[in-house]
């Protein structure tokens, strides 16, 4: 095995690794403007085939959120997620100068809360914060 990291994605790779770990595909005029509006992608390739994806989505400011944190079924285990994750802390801290910060966010897959620990993230709630919380509308 031999992994690449990139920076883009096409959105039929996208999907397919969606579908892959059995999450809903995207529209794909939804998924091309989400992926064109990220702030940070990373993906692992093996050879020609796409593996990994994740991707920050940013205000510019100090709140990044860390979506679609995804690794193919048959390349789970092997530290694709946990160097993905890196890169994108990475990407957003190089350039804090003193005194500034950076909010990272983001909704853990129900299981994979604890993966996220080992780089900092914090379950919620908590004592002093409440429950991450979503709303999906599909429109019929």
């Amino acid at each position: 095995m031999s992994i690449e990291y990139r920076h883009e994605i096409t959105v039929e790779d996208y999907n397919a690794l969606r579908k892959a770990v059995d999450w809903d595909a995207v529209e794909p005029g939804q998924a091309r403007e989400g992926l064109r509006n990220s702030a940070y992608i990373i993906c692992a390739a093996d050879g020609e085939k796409t593996v990994s994806h994740a991707r920050a989505i940013s205000d510019g400011g100090y709140v990044v959120f860390i979506a679609d944190v995804i690794v193919h079924p048959d390349y789970q285990g092997r530290g694709i997620a946990k160097t993905m994750i890196q890169e994108i802390l990475a990407h957003f801290t190089s350039e804090l100068k003193s005194g500034q910060r950076i909010l990272f966010n983001l909704m853990a897959a129900k299981g994979r809360e604890s993966f996220y620990k080992q780089f900092g993230f914090d379950e919620r709630p908590d004592e002093s914060v409440g429950a991450g919380m979503t709303r999906l509308i599909i429109k019929p």
